[in-house]
């Protein structure tokens, strides 16, 4: 399989996950009317199509270790249910992702709950794999919750007249967060150890476990909306556009390019799953700039929402480059 052997190589993957996982929820902007739990059948979809992919492809060519079918068949299954395990709190965290972007936009959804994910998915990856400056890793967390902070009060001042939405959005966020910042150390401690999976092969079973836990979540939000809108039926799924169901797929595509790249920096070893992790939901600011300046969510917002969300941005930048340079000054 293919690994990155240099720092630069690993910083370009990150980077290049970052942009992934920062710009794969502009597929469901772009399906104005799909409700968002059909559209994640297609995003489903397309996470096993691009493991599929990413497998026969940077995961069986190179010259680090086994091609991604022999590694599969040889993995403890330990590895391979941390994994899978992996890809069910994933799933969950992603799904009250979406709904959070559908009530309150990915300005506000991706920085409080992806900001809040990075804080307990780099604080969880540093205790399983202490790599980087600790000062500088946790002090750029620190200044990514403060940006966290910001952000939710500058959407608060958007949202006046809707209190009860307001709170709504936030916290789905934060349930999000919280959950989406606990799958990384499953998938990193797979990759972990003897008979532990390579990137790749940890992708595969990372996905298996999004679609078996997406049958049954999914469907019961479908039923029950957490968004308090009518219940979603599957002859919508029918009906839509193609263009729809493609928008949907890409977005899975687009979602499983930037976990691969993301998994095998952090398996290099060159400077752990915390960074790795950290700097791919640096992802937080790419949709908030997606958000904001695109889809003009705040263009009505007072000046005082703007002004805030102007330091949010400000404190995410200083936070995301203290936790890049963690790995060069450890």
């Amino acid at each position: 399989m293919y690994q990155p052997e240099t720092y630069a190589a690993s910083l370009l993957f990150m980077v290049i996950s970052m942009l992934c996982w920062g710009s794969w929820a502009n597929t469901l902007k772009l399906c104005p009317g799909y409700r968002f739990q059909l559209f994640y059948w297609d995003y489903v979809i397309g996470l096993i199509g691009g493991a599929i992919f990413w497998g026969s492809t940077l995961g069986s060519f190179g010259s680090t270790g086994m091609p991604i079918y022999a590694e599969m068949m040889n993995a403890g299954h330990t590895h391979i249910i941390l994994a899978v395990a992996g890809g069910v709190i994933f799933n969950i965290a992603n799904l009250l992702l979406v709904t959070a972007i559908d009530i309150a936009g990915l300005a506000v959804a991706f920085p409080i709950g992806i900001g809040l994910a990075l804080v307990v998915g780099a604080a969880g990856n540093y205790l399983v794999s202490p790599k980087g400056n600790p000062l500088l890793l946790f002090g750029g967390i620190a200044l990514v919750v403060a940006a966290i902070v910001l952000d939710a009060a500058a959407y608060r001042l958007r949202e006046s007249s809707r209190r009860a939405m307001s709170r709504r959005g936030i916290v789905i966020s934060l349930i999000s967060g919280l959950t989406m910042g606990a799958f990384y150390p499953f998938v990193s401690k797979s990759m972990t150890g003897q008979s532990a999976l390579g990137p790749y092969a940890a992708l595969a079973f990372f996905v298996l476990g999004v679609a078996l836990c997406a049958i049954p979540v999914n469907y019961l939000l479908m039923r029950v909306p957490l968004d308090g809108s009518a219940p979603a039926a599957m002859r919508g799924y029918a009906g839509a556009p193609a263009a729809w169901h493609l928008w949907g797929v890409l977005g899975g595509m687009i979602w499983c390019t930037g976990a691969v790249l993301n998994f095998a920096a952090a398996h290099a070893h060159l400077v752990g799953p915390a960074v790795s992790y950290s700097i791919g939901q640096g992802a937080t600011m790419i949709s908030a700039c997606w958000g904001v300046f695109i889809w003009c969510e705040f263009s009505a917002a007072p000046f005082r929402a703007k002004k805030l969300l102007a330091w949010m941005f400000v404190f995410f930048v200083c936070g995301l480059t203290a936790i890049a340079l963690a790995p060069i000054f450890a």
